[in-house]
């Protein structure tokens, strides 16, 4: 089961003998990752490209081509007569589920192999405090939803992920601790191999900001940026944190709690047992109240904040620049620690953008001079979709790690 936190990072190939069968897996593998780089090419450009033999690559592709990983497509080679050259490509009727659970919403999505979200759907429902069994029933029928969508289409799901806001252990399946929405130590691993009935990789269970991070990198802003700080803001507020080109999750996978710095000691308490966190100060419900907006949903307040916002409302403007600020408090110690200079801003920071980046930048450059260059913030463009996509990418990128797992069906 993938853990989640592997660094997306290119092949080579292998360069200390093993056995035979170790070698075929990698190269198995080397082959999906040389088609993700290149697109459609042949078997030959393969073959320069991993520097494997023409033999080899034609055998790996046959394999793969039977897994349902690579699909065999017409090359058009222009000013060249007769028929077009038959060429490889990976099959984008391979896909992955991924799944959200977050306070006020659940979501079901199915990402193909080139990371194309061919569906997506959300259902706003308040999750916090609910029992887990009630909670989980609903999404496997939103799962299986999806799930029949993907079968009408023609893709083949072969994993699962989804992301929970909160400290999760992706090893056991377990939920460690969500203080949004009330888990603590829920185990759900059995729930999670049966999620995907026909997918021989089952459904692995990744932190919610974890995910968002890297849908970044791997489909957003991040992949020309290398090193940065997701700040996820939700009801709660969760942190990713990506260096390399790679996540940094820490020693027990947690790493990146950024709505749990403390940025008043003398603050009030938090759902996490701790006092003073960023979420008291710059979640979504903090904003709501300084703001003065009561009454409806979720999503009913943030239209009415917006509007505020958009009205010039000053009490709604000041709570928005209030939480800039703590927002930059928190980030300022986070850049300084691990020598990061760019953030991308995701959630309801994005949907705020215009009124709270020039707050978070000043309060960065009053904490931490000279860090953070203006356009070294970047609002994330894939809104409610970044968790789910970065729950099915992670597997996604286990079947272009692990082909020869598939082989087994075969």
């Amino acid at each position: 089961m993938s853990t989640g936190v592997e660094a997306s990072r290119r092949a080579t190939a292998p360069t200390s003998p093993g056995r035979v069968g170790d070698v075929r897996r990698r190269n198995l593998s080397l082959i999906l990752h040389q088609l993700g780089l290149s697109g459609q090419t042949t078997r030959a450009r393969l073959a320069a490209d991993t520097g494997l033999t023409k033999a080899s690559v034609s055998s790996l592709v046959a394999d793969l081509v039977s897994a349902g990983l690579v699909m065999e497509v017409g090359l058009n080679r222009a000013a060249e007569r007769g028929r077009p050259g038959l060429g490889v490509a990976l099959n984008t009727a391979a896909a992955a589920l991924g799944l959200e659970i977050n306070v006020d919403y659940m979501a079901a999505g199915v990402l193909n192999l080139a990371g194309d979200l061919q569906f997506h759907q959300v259902v706003e429902q308040h999750n916090a405090g609910k029992d887990p069994e009630e909670v989980l029933g609903r999404l496997t029928e939103l799962a299986g939803q999806a799930l029949q969508q993907a079968e009408a289409a023609g893709l083949t799901v072969h994993a699962g992920g989804l992301a929970v806001p909160g400290l999760v252990d992706t090893a056991s399946g377990r939920v460690l601790n969500a203080p949004n929405i009330g888990w603590r130590n829920v185990d759900i691993a059995e729930w999670a191999a049966s999620l995907v009935p026909e997918g021989i990789l089952g459904t692995a269970v990744f932190n919610e900001a974890n995910s968002a991070a890297l849908a970044e990198l791997w489909y957003g802003h991040g992949r020309g940026m290398g090193n940065y700080l997701f700040i996820s803001g939700e009801v709660g507020i969760g942190g990713g944190i990506i260096i390399d080109s790679g996540l940094f999750a820490g020693p027990g996978g947690n790493a990146g709690e950024i709505g749990h710095i403390v940025v008043d000691p003398e603050g009030p308490e938090c759902s996490c047992g701790g006092s003073g966190c960023l979420e008291r100060y710059a979640g979504q419900d903090a904003v709501f109240v300084r703001a003065g907006i009561e009454g409806g949903n979720d999503a009913e307040r943030m239209a009415a904040l917006l509007e505020a916002l958009e009205d010039g409302d000053e009490q709604a403007l000041a709570a928005v620049r209030r939480a800039g600020h703590y927002l930059g408090v928190a980030a300022s110690s986070t850049f300084r620690l691990l020598d990061i200079d760019a953030a991308v801003l995701g959630g309801n920071f994005a949907t705020l953008e215009r009124w709270i980046t020039p707050a978070f930048h000043a309060s960065v450059e009053e904490h931490a001079p000279a860090v953070l260059a203006a356009d070294d913030v970047v609002v994330s463009g894939l809104g409610r979709q970044a968790a789910l996509m970065g729950a099915a990418g992670s597997r996604i990128r286990t079947v272009i790690e692990h082909p020869h797992l598939l082989l087994k069906q075969h």
